[in-house]
This record gives C-alpha cells, structure tokens and sequence, in this order.
C-alpha cells in the first residue's frame, strides 16, 4: 500500500478489508471492512425470494475475499482476483471515494484515456444538476 493511503486508511488497518471484482470496469475493489458491512446490510434487505435479487448477489460477491494489509504494510490480493484484473507487475491504487481501486497500470491509464473523451459531458450530466437531489452545485 503506497504511504499516503496507509496513512488515510490508519484507523480501520486493523479491522482488514474486502477486495472483489469491480463491476464496470477490469480492476478490483478494496472495502474496508466497515464498508463492506455497511454494504452487506443494504444487500441483506433484498427480498431473496426474487430471483433478479438472488442472481445479483450471488454475481456481486462472487470471488470476494478477506484480506489483511501486514506488518510491511503489504495486501496479499489472491491469484484470482489478480488474473480477472490482468493485473501483471505494475498497478495503480486509487481512492474511490469510500473505497480503493486496484487497477494493472496500463488498464488503468487507457481507462483514463478512454474516459478523458466524454468526462465534460459526464461532469455536466452528473454533477451539473441545478436541484437538491442530483447534483453538487
């Protein structure tokens, strides 16, 4: 874990983390554990006797493991979740507001790249709402 987040993540080192498959994109996500339980407790109020509810649960956690940062301050991501993410030798760890994103470096860039296109349009679009409920501004 590169030293600024280490820092940030200071308080909830201890309690570990989770770290699954992204759903949009090829890079992983890495919960810290009180967000993951905060997020299971939203997933928990599906009504499971819907079978749209129970696919997506199923695909949702599907993959997603336990993990500890040690001593050195080293994540051990499991072979799996490395192969989904095509993650070789260089990465990239980036805060996604509440939690990091593991990305393989060149992933990560081209994503960035590809995203740099229309990121005017989707700034506006997202945060450019003029009401309460949609928007910053």
């Amino acid at each position: 874990m590169p030293v600024a987040i280490k820092k940030q993540l200071s308080s909830v080192l201890q309690e570990g983390f989770v770290v699954r498959r992204s759903v949009f994109q090829k890079c992983l996500e890495l919960y810290p554990m009180r967000e993951w339980q905060v997020l299971m407790q939203k997933m928990n109020k599906l009504n499971k006797f819907k079978k749209k509810n129970n696919d997506f649960i199923r695909r949702f956690t599907a993959g997603a493991k336990i993990v500890e940062v040690d001593a050195n301050g080293r994540l051990l991501i499991p072979k799996d979740l490395t192969v989904f993410a095509d993650i070789s030798k260089n990465i990239v760890v980036a805060s996604a507001i509440n939690i990091i994103e593991i990305w393989d470096k060149d992933l990560y860039e081209q994503a960035i790249d590809d995203a740099a296109v229309d990121f005017a349009d989707l700034a506006e679009e997202v945060m450019g709402q003029d009401d309460d409920d949609h928007g910053i501004s």
